[in-house]
């Protein structure tokens, strides 16, 4: 009996994908996250050789002396993917669309992940929040993720995305410290920024942008009629006019800086995953970025 769908994609993965980045990586994945499967322990008087980055500050200011936390590790990591399938996913100019990316990096990172016997679990959203899987470990449950992205009509229209509604949803099935990745291209109603902040105090969150390089310049190609994904409205434009371009650019740029601010006050990474870029390149680059900033994040707390 051949393959399914899901299985024959998920086995292409293991195959390439996640052998390259096995090699790549050399199996440390906490370079891609941290792991907070964390319970505070105790509190106690720093010693010598402690990890400065477990120093409790508000009980060092108070008492005069330093003192770190001291955690319980849970052997299990519980992951949980927020996933938006709204229309715009499906744009693409290359030889891949968004929503490519998208079930490519979940498959991958949930393979990942059950792998070392951690649990996986999605909350899916295309004009609604349309499914919602409990997180389970074991390979069969990285195949059902992937079957429901799979099995996702394309939808040609829809009301604009909320991606509001897609973290309240993925708020009310976390029970549980958990490692968050919102996978989206971020082209939503407005809103949602507070809803991440919240999630990201509690969770180790993640945004992971797919984009397509025509999303922030446009080529010369004359007069063309476009599309709003989101609604279907169409505009005829004329690309040929470099104003019309440079506008378009600089509002791409606003657009990016918008984005930028809005992750770094809510305190998380973020992954941007281009369909012209290599999905290996992208996450290896990503892993030692965040490796370098946590060592300065060590440095800087050691020299405090």
């Amino acid at each position: 009996m051949s393959p399914s769908g899901p299985e024959r994609r998920l086995q292409k993965l293991e195959w390439t994908v996640m052998r390259r980045l096995d090699g790549l990586l050399q199996g440390d994945y906490r370079t891609i996250f941290k792991g907070q499967g964390l319970d505070l322990a105790d509190i106690r008087e720093y010693a010598f050789g402690d990890d400065v980055r477990h120093i409790d500050w508000n009980v060092t200011a108070r008492l005069d002396t330093p003192y770190v936390r001291e955690y319980l590790e849970d052997r299990e990591i519980n992951a949980y993917f927020l996933l938006d399938l709204s229309p715009s996913v499906d744009f693409g100019t290359v030889d891949r669309r968004k929503r490519d990316l998208l079930i490519d990096f979940t498959a991958l990172l949930a393979r990942l992940l059950t792998r070392h016997g951690n649990r996986v679990g999605a909350t899916l959203y295309a004009s609604r929040v349309e499914r919602s899987i409990p997180a389970r470990g074991g390979r069969i449950q990285v195949l059902r993720i992937l079957s429901e992205l799979e099995k996702r009509p394309r939808l040609e229209s829809a009301p604009l995305t909320s991606l509001s509604d897609l973290l309240d949803s993925g708020m009310r099935s976390l029970k549980r410290r958990s490692l968050v990745f919102v996978v989206s291209d971020f082209f939503s109603a407005a809103g949602w920024e507070p809803r991440l902040e919240r999630i990201a105090r509690r969770h180790e969150t993640l945004a992971i942008r797919v984009v397509d390089p025509r999303e922030e310049e446009l080529p010369d190609i004359g007069t063309v009629i476009l599309t709003d994904s989101e609604t279907g409205e169409q505009l005829l434009v004329n690309t040929g006019d470099p104003r019309f371009r440079e506008r378009f650019t600089a509002a791409a740029r606003r657009r990016e800086e918008q984005l930028s601010a809005t992750f770094t006050r809510a305190g998380v990474d973020a992954l941007v995953l281009r369909t012209d870029e290599d999905l290996v390149r992208a996450i290896v680059k990503f892993a030692y970025a965040r490796k370098r900033r946590a060592g300065r994040r060590a440095a800087m707390g050691a020299s405090a």
